[in-house]
Order: structure tokens, then sequence, then C-alpha cells
């Protein structure tokens, strides 16, 4: 039973001191604050809150993580995407990414410079416009797809920044952010490096859009975690989170992730800047227990010192 409905449930009763404190010893873990906005995804806690989306979104905030990120929001029916934001607001939850729908894949490339692929593109922004304002959304992922191998580099990487730029046109006075995505899932990916992204932002000079950082794809892509973020941090406006290798919750690898999350907490600090750290990576163990070990692997990682 969660927290909150134990305590109601119990309010008033005699001897009602001691139910709590049995009850609370028993439940999944207390409420934690956590320095950092961690935004978890539906399904990661469906063993303990069940399949319900709205159950879910009271476990998440029960256990402190106060953000989500739900990359399939797009596709959700509108009275869903309307409950879901009404909770999320209920609970003092902030909305992380969405995935632009075809905003750029393999069979989508917009290092191409097709016109089809781009309309394509620019249609998905427009779409992303009305379910960004639904669900209370600033930030949506962008993958500009797989290269045009026939077409030298500097080609496609202006083809991309012209595509960008237009779609920056349609975000922009809604205050949305296209955040570009690197990845390491395969060498046909344009878009591999955050140096890379760094360079495709400056060069469509927006402020809607900018770079997803996801920690697990740039430390199988490029390493040196914190000296590329550093260098790149001008333009980041998103973190996602996944420890190498196995692509499941910190703790679980190489990464020393309450060192990567000390120096984002430091910096942004010190800037004025708040970052969402969506935790896009699967449970190390199956069931509750895995859930329950998940947390601890977030409560375990920031930990660090301020």
């Amino acid at each position: 039973m969660l927290r909150r409905n134990f305590v109601k449930s119990t309010l008033g009763l005699t001897g009602a001191a001691v139910a709590a404190g049995d009850a609370f010893a028993s439940a999944p873990m207390a409420k934690n604050k956590f320095k950092l906005k961690y935004a978890s995804h539906f399904g990661m806690f469906q063993n303990s809150a069940g399949k319900d989306v709205i159950d879910q979104l009271k476990f998440m905030a029960d256990q402190g993580f106060m953000a989500l990120e739900d990359n399939g929001m797009m596709g959700r029916p509108v009275e869903q995407q309307e409950a879901i934001a009404k909770e999320m607001t209920r609970l003092g939850m902030e909305m992380g990414v969405f995935v632009v729908d075809k905003g750029g894949n393999g069979a989508n490339t917009l290092a191409a410079g097709k016109k089809e692929y781009i309309d394509i593109f620019l249609n998905g922004c427009k779409k992303a416009v009305e379910v960004a304002k639904r669900v209370n959304a600033k930030w949506m992922t962008v993958v500009p797809g797989d290269f045009e191998r026939n077409l030298p580099i500097g080609v496609q990487t202006g083809n991309v920044i012209d595509a960008l730029r237009r779609g920056a046109e349609i975000l922009e006075p809604h205050g949305l952010v296209m955040v570009l995505e690197p990845l390491s899932d395969s060498p046909n990916l344009f878009l591999r490096t955050s140096d890379q992204t760094y360079e495709i932002c400056r060069g469509v000079n927006s402020k809607s859009c900018k770079i997803l950082y996801d920690i697990y794809h740039m430390q199988k892509n490029e390493g040196r975690l914190l000296y590329n973020i550093d260098q790149t941090w001008s333009e980041i406006d998103y973190f996602q989170i996944g420890d190498e290798p196995g692509r499941k919750e910190p703790t679980t690898g190489e990464i020393n992730y309450k060192n990567v999350f000390k120096y984002i907490y430091d910096r942004s600090k010190k800037e004025g800047k708040s970052f969402i750290m969506g935790m896009e990576h699967g449970n190390s163990k199956q069931g509750k227990e895995g859930e329950e070990a998940l947390i601890r692997a977030y409560v375990e990682s920031d930990s660090f010192a301020i």
C-alpha cells in the first residue's frame, strides 16, 4: 500500500501510529529527495504499481521520481494524454521528452535533403506542437536518420541543418525544443557524437534545437564523458541515463554515475540551470525485486556530496 493511501485510510483510528509504523516498515521504500530530476518511464515499475499508467505515475512520485519521459507519447490516444497530464500536474511532476513521430529514421533521413523526407519531418513537428501543449512538454527527441552515403559528408551536414532550421521555425514560437540525440545503435546512423551534434546545433542557431546527451550512447561512441559534456555544455538541454554494458540502471556497469551526476549538479547549480535526467534504460533484474534494486541504485548514485 502506498504511503499516501495508508495514511488516509488509518487517519483517526485508535492505534494508528502503531499500525502506520508496521505498514511503513513493509512499504517498498520511503520517498526519496533526489538532488537531480530523474524521469522514469511507463513500465519501469509496473510490478510494484500495476499496469495502469496513472497508478504508475503515483508510484513514481511516491519514490521521488518527479519527472516522466515517454517516447511513444505521440501515439497515445488524446484522452490518455490528457489524463496523464492532469495527474502529473496534481502530483507536481514535470514532463520530459517524447519522440517526434517520424522525426527522422533510416527510411526518412534528413541527410538526403529530399523534399518528401523533409515534409514528413516538418509534419511531425507540427503534430508535436499539439501534443506538447496537451501534456505540458517542452522537449522532443529528433534523430536525423541514416547517412546518405552517395553524398559528401559536408553536403549531408548542410542538408540536416537546413531541415532542422525549418523544424525550429515551427517549434520556437511555442517555446519548444527539439533535442538531437546522437546514437550508438547502428554505424549507419548519421548522428554519432556530441561534437558533431554541437556543430549542427550551432549551425541551426536556434534555442529550439539543442543536444540530448545520452550518457550510455556517448560512453559507447566516444567516452571521456566529463570532458565531452564540458566541451558541448552550452548546447546541451537534456540528459539520458543508462549504464554500459547492458543499458541498465546506474551501478550495473562501468560508468561512475555518482561522479557524472555530481558534475552535472555542481555546474548546473553554479550557472542556474536545471536538467531533466531521463532514465532510458532497462532493469537489470526482473519483477518487483528488480524495481526495488533500481530505486536503490538511484539512491546510491544520487548520494554524492554537495
